[in-house]
């Protein structure tokens, strides 16, 4: 146990990090690759570029970007970024990358969390596996705030679609740690932004193609109530940013609604903006308005005190 918290310790104080020119890194997520609960076999991990969307599929590997900010710039905020693309592929570029750079622009240090893609083929548990990588990704970010220039309590999680199912999960299951942790670190999130996520197994309002890639064929009613994060929320629940479209094909609205109203009831702060146009997955920039929501995001952030120098 002791061995393997050294070795996260020493991957990242090896890692060689361009700080002065601020240049994106991507490195293992986990020590020496070793991927909990993966099963002996190939990685056949590919990217495709089509329609002006990098996605990356059949992912076993996972890994972490970092982008920082210049340090005189840097207020000491972390968003670790899921992006989206049903748990069948990771769209990582327009929902990652670029917003990374958008919140070094802000003063927030951005960690693009290419995600294990949910398969029986390569994990013993693949309903689990998206999850683990998010509670890692917290850990590990956390674990190296102080050398990142980072405030260890102000490290949020960011996902849209299914990215955003997999950062409300991080934020509402946080009690028990998946991962490797021997020295007992926080894994909940200090806030959630959740962009037209993916959030309800109910089956009026669900993405069923994420439930199924995620869960199987043959979910249990127990694993599908587990997974419908609206019922997970308490008061223990971090806030959350919530953006939507109505005329979303791809997501029902509702299920930012009926988090959102999870999040009132359990008396969590909480800000939800659904755009009268705009469908599914628009990423940064809804083309159906002038309206920047990042700018909206951003406000938020400001308004908790996430944007002020630490």
């Amino acid at each position: 146990m002791k061995r393997y918290f050294a070795s996260l310790l020493l991957l990242f104080a090896l890692t060689p990090y361009s700080y002065a020119q601020n240049k994106p890194m991507e490195v293992p997520l986990y020590p020496q690759n070793k991927v909990p609960g993966n099963l002996p076999g190939p990685n056949d991990e590919k990217s495709e570029s089509g329609g002006g969307i990098l996605r990356v599929s059949k992912i076993k590997i996972p890994t972490l970007t970092a982008y920082l900010p210049p340090a005189d710039k840097a207020n000491g905020t972390a968003v670790i970024i899921c992006p989206g693309g049903g748990y069948s592929i990771v769209a990582i570029d327009h929902e990652g990358f670029k917003v990374a750079e958008k919140f070094n622009e802000m003063g927030v240090a951005a960690f693009v969390l290419k995600y294990r893609i949910p398969d029986t083929k390569n994990q013993e548990d693949p309903s689990i596996a998206p999850l683990q990588d998010a509670q890692q990704a917290i850990l590990t970010v956390r674990t190296n705030a102080k050398k990142w220039n980072i405030d260890p309590a102000r490290i949020g999680i960011m996902g849209f679609s299914a990215g955003g199912h997999l950062a409300s999960t991080a934020g509402t299951h946080f009690e028990r740690s998946l991962v490797n942790n021997p020295g007992n670190i926080s894994v909940r999130p200090d806030f959630m932004l959740l962009i037209y996520p993916v959030i309800s197994a109910d089956i009026a309002i669900t993405h069923s193609g994420s439930f199924k890639n995620l869960l199987g064929n043959n979910a249990s009613a127990e694993q599908l109530l587990l997974y419908s994060n609206e019922k997970q929320v308490t008061t223990k629940t971090p806030p959350a940013f919530l953006v939507h479209a109505s005329d979303d094909g791809g997501v029902s609205p509702n299920n930012s609604i009926v988090f959102y109203q999870a999040l009132l009831k359990n008396k969590i702060p909480a800000e939800l903006h659904i755009y009268q146009n705009g469908g599914h997955g628009f990423g940064m920039h809804n083309p159906t308005t002038k309206d920047e929501w990042m700018e909206r995001c951003k406000n938020w952030l400001n308004g908790n005190g996430w944007l002020k120098a630490q």
